[in-house]
């Protein structure tokens, strides 16, 4: 048995964790909740996997008390259950009816520990001592590896990095809500986690919603959660990304594609920290910071009628513009350097180096796609070059016509009709206008300054149906042009 330097030492580690025990028995429930917050744990009590289910969407928990045998869905069940829905609470399975069999599948579906009953205080305690050491030691390496994940995917040495950085601190340290702008590719999103992670709610969650990915329909039940009922398919309450980032941050991606109407509860949200969810009545009051961010100008929309300007101000407290990679290019080679390194290992390839011509290569291309473009080009490059050093026309030959910023000549190739090598130009500058248009056919056309129809034949003739690379919400209107 413990001694009492043991349960000491367990009471002073995890005397603030919330524990839920889910158990039929009264007694059981009467007990352990009465011993548990005699030594300060948050406690709160189910006598059933559906009362629990309903505590879980209420509040986040540090643990779960769970037994085996329980009305209606058992234990089990609900581990499972959990775990489907990526819930990775640490779970304690406790039975007064242990076997082999069911301490294996306890623990194969992601049980910390299987204790039997009639439980002993002192040996939970330290178990639930082991349990949350554990997870702390989990969210500590996750957050490390997210730390360096960050810190890397923001190399450069260039002044407009340097000061990228320093507002990047500033912004942390603060609380006020932040507006991310610049081009695809930037690193918006990699701006928005190195926020998140140097300020003080780096040990809540962080959650994200593409404003552009999510139908129009489904944003509000996104961000807000539902009850259960609230609409077809809606059949179990769901807790929204407001709720999961309490005492965290929530990233607004793509913010300026958010419909009109979200963009009025939104707003109220950021002024009054409350929210409703759909087909709720209770008020649901949310502490958590609002990091957006777009490639958009925000203003222009505004013009246009289709953003709010009070939400703007709202968002635009503190606003950080992540430069575009030709406004660095003397970071390319570092950036470069590193994406060869990563790419080589994540792709099973030997390492390999680049010559100072193909370096030179790199920081001549414009980048339309900034970094994503060049990591993207790098992972190429490794893939599908045999040897151990990338050279300048290992670079040309990755990079498309009409694309190179030094000279129109590097686009001409020995050998080729001159008809091929113009369509290859035209194919490239119709590919970068679905890009910039992110795949809709009529604004597409229209910045092209062609009719539909004629883009269509264009668009055939070239080959792009099976070359051009869209997401599925961006290939829609691809995919009805080519049906028509």
């Amino acid at each position: 048995m413990p001694g009492p330097e043991v349960i000491q030492r367990v009471v002073s580690s995890v005397a603030t964790a919330r524990i839920l025990i889910v158990d039929d028995e009264k007694n059981i429930l009467a007990t352990l909740s009465r011993a548990l917050r005699v030594e300060d744990f948050d406690v709160d009590v189910a006598g059933s996997s559906k009362l629990a289910l309903s505590r879980l969407s209420q509040r986040s928990y540090d643990l779960i008390l769970l037994d085996v045998m329980l009305p209606g869905t058992d234990g089990l069940s609900l581990l499972r259950q959990l775990r489907s829905e990526s819930n990775d609470v640490a779970v304690i399975v406790m039975s007064g009816h242990a076997s082999i069999e069911t301490a294996v599948e306890a623990t194969r579906f992601g049980a910390r520990e299987f204790i039997e009953k009639p439980i002993s205080t002192d040996r939970l305690l330290v178990s639930i001592r082991n349990c949350l050491d554990i997870r702390k030691l989990e969210a500590e390496n996750k957050e490390l590896k997210q730390r360096s994940g960050a810190v890397n995917s923001l190399l450069g040495e260039s002044d407009p990095m340097r000061q990228l950085r320093q507002r990047i601190s500033l912004a942390a340290s603060a609380n006020a809500a932040v507006l991310v702008t610049g081009e695809r590719g930037t690193g918006k999103e990699l701006v928005s986690r190195a926020i998140h992670e140097g300020s003080k709610r780096a040990h809540k969650s962080l959650e994200k919603l593409n404003c552009a990915a999510v139908p129009a329909d489904l944003i509000e039940s996104e961000l807000f959660g539902h009850e259960a009922g609230a609409f077809t398919g809606a059949t179990r309450q769901r807790l929204g990304k407001f709720e999961r980032a309490h005492g965290g941050t929530l990233f607004l991606d793509e913010v300026g594609d958010m419909p009109p109407s979200m963009q009025a509860k939104l707003l109220r949200v950021l002024q009054e920290g409350e929210i409703e969810r759909v087909g709720g009545q209770d008020t649901i009051r949310v502490d958590v910071r609002v990091v957006a961010a777009t490639n958009k100008s925000l203003e222009k929309e505004i013009k246009l009628g289709r953003f709010r300007a009070d939400l703007f101000d709202r968002l635009n407290i503190l606003p950080i513009h992540v430069p575009a990679l030709r406004e660095r290019r003397s970071d390319i080679a570092t950036l470069a350097e590193y994406f060869v390194d990563a790419v080589s290992k994540a792709n099973d390839r030997p390492p390999k180096t680049f010559s100072s011509e193909a370096l030179d290569a790199l920081k001549e291309y414009g980048f339309p796609g900034n970094v994503r473009e060049l990591r993207n080009l790098i992972e190429r490059l490794v893939i599908l070059i045999i040897g151990s050093t990338i050279t300048e026309s290992d670079i040309h030959s990755v990079i498309p016509f009409g694309q190179r910023s030094s000279s129109i000549s590097k686009g001409f190739v020995p050998g080729m009709p001159l008809r091929q090598m113009m369509d290859g130009v035209e194919r490239d500058l119709i590919l970068q206008a679905l890009d910039y248009n992110r795949g809709h056919i009529t604004n597409t056309a229209a910045s092209l300054g062609l009719e539909r129809s004629h883009l269509y034949k264009k668009m055939k003739a070239l080959g792009i149906r099976k070359e051009a690379k869209m997401n599925v919400a961006e290939s829609i209107d691809l995919d009805d042009m080519i049906d028509s």
